[in-house]
């Protein structure tokens, strides 16, 4: 559904979701490079990872203690004769006869003839000889060879991120560098004649430009890489030229001038630049007012080398440093994770027991701020005191949003609710 801007498409949390998701479905990441292993730490994979060989290459002990044939240990307790040693990465590996074991650590490759481990906790050795106290059966505390993985099978898919796990295992089949996508480029542009840059003293009635830096944060932890603009001031020239020049990016967010006000002007000279609005508004608080669509590539200025698009996306985010946040979790991410390659996923919300009954209005659904709590596996959650989406303190105190649904007007405590971590 294409709207223009004069009319207000309002959809629900889960409808605007679900549209940007679609979109992003369309979207490819746009060049490559080849990174060292550390440095691709954090980066989206652009080439399946398989395994070299097998994995393990041989029958791993999984315990310490010693390696025995099963039949040798039925009738307890077993006295047998230690005939070796065999450590994690030993060269020389004996063979088993009928009555021998071998003492064996975690790790370690098991012997021929042995086909299963008793833990060391169930012996006890006097010289050459160890008295077994606990049956075992076959393949008892011996992994498998190709088990894990078999020589060629595929261990890692092209979009994955490469955290700790995705590293240890292209470590574990050889790979020193890795090719992974390039970050996309991901423009911020905050508007507003109120807004002065952080090394500019503010006038009495002006604030400092917080939203293009926590903007800009959070892109990169998104994986893209941003490019912050000069603020545009309530001037539809200079506002069309930055907006052209952001829509040479990969991807354009805007925060503020996206609301109600006579001087809000970005969705009018969005519209001057051929825009389509895919939806104006989301039924949620903080963050209403979001807007998204995108500009045909005519309008949208020259495309970059590496960005043959057939046209530029953009978000118009609320101008409150919360609503900025939170919308940007919900909407922006999702775009900015395909254009950097990730594969899909679908937003999950954790739940934890709510510490104090929270009392609000119907009809909207709520992402408000608050504190995440406890220990191990018992959590509680509890709303910061906040004044509004413009508190960014609030949101530096808090660790997660509290999702309330719209058709709760008061939740209990000790219920169990929908959290967003942060």
């Amino acid at each position: 559904m294409v709207v223009s801007a004069q009319q207000s498409s309002v959809l629900s949390f889960e409808q605007a979701r679900h549209l940007v998701e679609d979109h992003a479905l369309q979207l490819r990441p746009r060049g490559r490079e080849l990174l060292g292993l550390l440095d691709a730490a954090g980066r989206i994979l652009a080439e399946p990872i398989h395994a070299d060989r097998d994995f393990p290459p041989f029958r791993r002990a999984a315990r310490d203690g010693f390696a025995v044939r099963s039949a040798d240990v039925q009738n307890l307790p077993a006295t047998l004769e230690v005939v070796g040693e065999i450590r994690a990465g030993s060269a020389h590996i004996p063979e088993l006869s009928p009555g021998q074991v071998v003492s064996i650590m975690t790790g370690a490759a098991a012997p021929d003839g042995a086909d299963a481990i008793v833990m060391v906790e169930y012996t006890s050795r006097t010289g050459n000889c160890v008295q077994i106290t606990k049956a075992v059966s076959a393949g008892e505390n011996i992994v498998p060879a190709g088990s894990e993985a078999r020589s060629r099978d595929k261990l890692l898919e092209a979009g994955t991120s490469l955290g700790y796990a995705e590293i240890a295992v292209a470590a574990s089949v050889g790979r020193s560098r890795l090719l992974v996508h390039s970050k996309p480029r991901v423009a911020v542009l905050s508007t507003g004649d109120e807004v002065v840059d952080v090394d500019v003293p503010p006038g009495p009635n002006q604030i400092r430009n917080s939203n293009s830096y926590s903007l800009a944060t959070q892109i990169q932890a998104a994986g893209g890489d941003p490019v912050i603009l000069p603020i545009a001031p309530d001037e539809p020239a200079r506002l069309r030229e930055l907006l052209a020049e952001g829509l040479d990016a990969d991807l354009l967010l805007i925060a503020g001038g996206v609301s109600m006000g006579k001087y809000d002007l970005v969705e009018q000279t969005l519209a001057e630049l051929e825009a389509e609005f895919f939806f104006t508004g989301a039924s949620i608080q903080p963050g209403k007012p979001i807007v998204f669509g995108r500009v045909p590539l005519s309008r949208a200025g020259a495309p970059a080398p590496h960005a043959p698009a057939r046209q530029k996306y953009f978000f118009g985010l609320p101008g409150n440093p919360i609503s900025t946040m939170v919308t940007f979790e919900l909407f922006a991410r999702p775009l900015i994770e395909a254009l950097a390659g990730t594969m899909p996923r679908k937003l999950a919300f954790v739940y934890s027991k709510l510490k104090s009954a929270i009392k609000t209005k119907t009809g909207l659904k709520r992402f408000l701020p608050a504190i995440i709590s406890g220990e191990f596996e018992q959590s509680d959650v509890e709303l910061v005191r906040w004044q509004g989406s413009g508190d960014v303190s609030a949101a530096a105190r808090a660790n997660c949003f509290v999702v309330v649904p719209p058709d709760r007007e008061r939740i209990e405590a000790g219920e169990w609710v929908p959290v967003l971590l942060r």
